[in-house]
């Protein structure tokens, strides 16, 4: 696995790039509201929607409030929650489609429809259904979006479960009296943990383009906080006019939405050339316990 992440981040000066973008991102998100002279919800009363200057390097909003902190404090929460939902996306979706895949027959019919039947429900209708059951705290809210961007994963995990469960090493677990939850934990999910995990890093730049519609829409994030999202809304009312506001919180994310996405290609394309369900030594181990 150190391999793969190694060659999807310096294979070539396109994903080194890409690597250090988003790495630079990520060390910003956290320096910057650190240090900045600037507090997030401090009012400079007098450069109320100024352009950038040496005072304010990204400028201010329309009621003087510090840019470059609230765009880099934005970058914590939008990739602070990508992280949470792509966790719980990966804690549920991994042992259903492991499960499913494994046991087969009537049960993974009726695991697959009841995800079929997730797939159908309108993705802002539920948000909405959300926020009246959770109310407007974003880290609930995106913990139950995670627990919905699950379904991929899920039906990925099962592929691959398929063409686990039939290697020589899960038939030797079974010959030697190892149970289901057994083989599925010590056989069945180390091997396939590699494309789940190249999944999930395409995941997160999805989950932050969701984040963001979301608090464009005004249902996410709610000042006083912010993310991106509720810049990017806050700048395309004022773009004629104010430029800065709109432009920066949109590079930021633009770039990071690319690094997440380039970084997750490559990593695919390095889990494909290599044989993704070849047993591993600690499957082939345990296989002969």
């Amino acid at each position: 696995m150190n391999d793969l992440f190694r060659h999807a981040a310096l294979g070539n000066r396109w994903s080194r790039t890409c690597f250090l973008a988003l790495c630079t991102v990520i060390v910003l998100a956290i320096l910057v509201p650190a240090v900045s002279p600037w507090a997030l919800d401090e009012v400079d009363w007098d450069a109320i929607d100024q352009a950038p200057a040496a005072a304010h390097w990204f400028g201010t909003d329309g009621v003087g409030r510090d840019l470059l902190t609230r765009s880099f404090s934005g970058a914590r929460v939008s990739i602070a929650i990508a992280l949470l939902a792509t966790g719980v996306s990966v804690l549920i979706g991994m042992p259903y489609g492991a499960v499913a895949g494994f046991l087969g027959g009537r049960v993974d019919h009726v695991m697959m429809r009841i995800v079929d039947a997730l797939y159908a429900l309108p993705f802002v209708l539920f948000v909405i259904l959300l926020i009246v059951v959770f109310g407007r705290n974003p880290y609930l809210l995106f913990i139950a979006l995670g627990a919905v961007s699950w379904l991929d994963l899920a039906r990925i995990v099962r592929g691959q479960t398929l063409a686990v469960r039939q290697e020589a090493y899960v038939d030797a677990a079974r010959a030697l009296g190892a149970g289901r939850a057994r083989i599925v934990l010590r056989h069945v999910l180390p091997n396939v943990l590699g494309p789940a995990v190249v999944y999930a890093t395409l995941t997160v730049p999805g989950v932050i383009l969701a984040e963001s519609f979301i608090s464009f829409l005004g249902l996410g994030i709610q000042e006083p906080d912010t993310s991106w999202g509720v810049l990017i809304a806050d700048g395309a009312r004022t773009m004629q006019t104010s430029w800065w506001q709109l432009v920066f919180p949109a590079t930021l994310l633009a770039v990071t939405l690319l690094a997440c996405n380039v970084l997750g290609d490559r990593l695919r394309d390095a889990l494909d050339r290599r044989d993704t369900v070849r047993p591993t030594p600690v499957a082939a181990r345990d296989a002969s316990a």
